[in-house]
């Protein structure tokens, strides 16, 4: 009898999540309107948004789910790949779930330019984090296997600013908002001035 109950219960969820996803609009990707509590990470829409070797996955987000605190992305770089050199005006916390890489950061925020990076060296089970406006970039420098890291960021949507090297100077650095995975999710919002 508890077998069928626990049958019946796993049917009518399954038919509930169906029915409530079909019905609902291509957009509702971008609202937590519906949004299941515990969802399977390998169904959640994964892209490279056009940067070679990187896999994507929001887990959840400000622009595509509605948090307002914390924003946290699943991503996979493949050997040889790597972030652009950024900074953003947030805290950014990584757990590296498997693979090895390299981060490069450059604590001057207050400089003109970010100047030499430190190296540290990443691996399996380590953390890290990323102060407010220090300028990083992060490399899978293992030529043998995928980098993957759970991304926990504060205050988003975050607005990300991209260095061409490390001597490029803070105010030349380009703006680049929505990040490429929000970009269908974003609306302009009515008479909000830019934090930044």
């Amino acid at each position: 009898m508890l077998e069928y109950s626990m049958n019946l219960t796993l049917l009518l969820l399954t038919l509930f999540t169906f029915s409530f996803s079909s019905i609902a609009p291509a957009s509702s990707q971008c609202s937590i309107t519906g949004l299941p509590l515990v969802r399977n990470i390998s169904e959640i829409h994964q892209d490279n948004y056009g940067l070679p070797g990187l896999s994507h996955i929001t887990v959840i987000g400000s622009l595509m789910h509605g948090m307002k605190e914390v924003e946290v992305w699943l991503q996979t770089f493949a050997p040889g790949s790597h972030t652009p050199i950024h900074r953003h005006s947030c805290e950014e916390v990584f757990i590296v779930l498997k693979g090895s890489g390299t981060l490069y950061l450059a604590s001057d925020s207050n400089g003109k330019y970010p100047g030499k990076p430190e190296e540290h060296f990443i691996f399996p089970n380590s953390t890290f984090h990323i102060p407010i406006n220090d300028v990083h970039q992060l490399w899978n420098t293992n030529e043998q296997e995928d980098l993957q890291v759970l991304i926990v960021i504060s205050r988003p949507p975050i607005k990300v600013f991209m260095y061409e090297d490390w001597s490029m100077p803070h105010s030349a650095a380009k703006l680049r908002f929505p990040l490429y995975w929000d970009e269908q999710c974003y609306q302009v919002p009515n008479n909000k001035k830019d934090e930044l």
